[in-house]
């Protein structure tokens, strides 16, 4: 079976789920995104084609380039302009109050997901839940922001921040969390996703480009995109690795891109002088 990654531009309007479906119709195999985009955000969308879905542990961690606008002063029930305002009349920080409070984010914090999210609550999505007026009870997660640099207010109490992070962290979370770190309120106006792990936004495509004549021409091969080093076998040892049997190895203990003859086979574990293929994608 084919299989590899293609890079999506997603864009504003559209779910993640719609975007996918342009992959089904033009590749006929099974996909799945490497972490959602809102419909109200746009941008890279990694999408895994055939067996590459079985990377999606591998993939979906990985750091993630945003460029956000952020409007002060009101408050959304979904935390984005496409909810309805729930908290207005707050004041609009300086761009001065708003870089030091951006620094203040920089590392890891516990961060409350939104109500309105795909968060499992007792097996329901948290979204399921708010838009049924019910109580919604979510725990604080631990994320990573890297980075965050104000851009610029593009109007008055709306501002433009680049935001370097950890996979799992929300925008919008962080949109309400700055601006109570300024005093006041705030709502994610805009998102579009510029990196996803190797995935750029200059090199990404519309979903809408994909036909059943040129998907293959920009499926990106899985091996390209996993940042992990090489680990080759030949002959015996591949038949045995092949049927589950660790063979012995001198690699240092770790995961690797695991190569059978020459060809992409899937990852392995090294451990303890044992290799063992760990995620198979032939």
């Amino acid at each position: 079976m084919e299989s590899g990654i293609l890079n999506l531009n997603k864009p504003e309007g559209m779910s993640s789920a719609r975007a996918v479906s342009f992959v089904k119709r033009a590749t006929g195999l099974a996909c799945g995104h490497m972490g959602t985009l809102d419909p109200l955000a746009s941008g890279v969308l990694p999408v895994a084609v055939g067996n590459a879905t079985r990377l999606f542990d591998y993939l979906l961690t990985k750091q993630k380039v945003y460029r956000a606008l952020f409007a002060f002063g009101s408050e959304t029930d979904t935390l984005d302009r496409a909810g309805e305002v729930v908290k207005s009349g707050g004041r609009i920080p300086s761009a001065a109050e708003l870089t030091e409070a951006l620094a203040s984010f920089v590392g890891e914090y516990d961060q409350m997901p939104p109500a309105y999210s795909a968060k499992s609550v007792n097996g329901v999505r948290a979204y399921t839940l708010a838009r049924q007026g019910k109580e919604v009870t979510l725990t604080p997660k631990r994320v990573r922001v890297d980075a965050l640099e104000l851009l610029g207010e593009e109007r008055e109490g709306i501002f433009s921040v680049r935001i370097v992070c950890g996979g799992g962290t929300y925008i919008r979370s962080l949109a309400r969390d700055i601006a109570a770190q300024c005093g006041t309120v705030g709502y994610m106006a805009a998102l579009v996703r510029e990196r996803s792990g190797p995935f750029l936004l200059e090199k990404s495509i519309p979903p809408d480009a994909l036909t059943k004549e040129n998907w293959r021409s920009v499926l990106i091969p899985p091996d390209a995109v996993l940042d992990l080093p090489r680990f080759d076998l030949a002959d015996a040892e591949a038949a045995w690795c092949k049927n589950g049997v660790p063979v012995p190895s001198s690699a240092a203990d770790g995961l690797y891109k695991l190569y059978l003859d020459g060809a992409f086979y899937g990852t392995a574990q090294v451990q303890q002088g044992k290799a063992r293929a760990r995620t198979k994608l032939v």
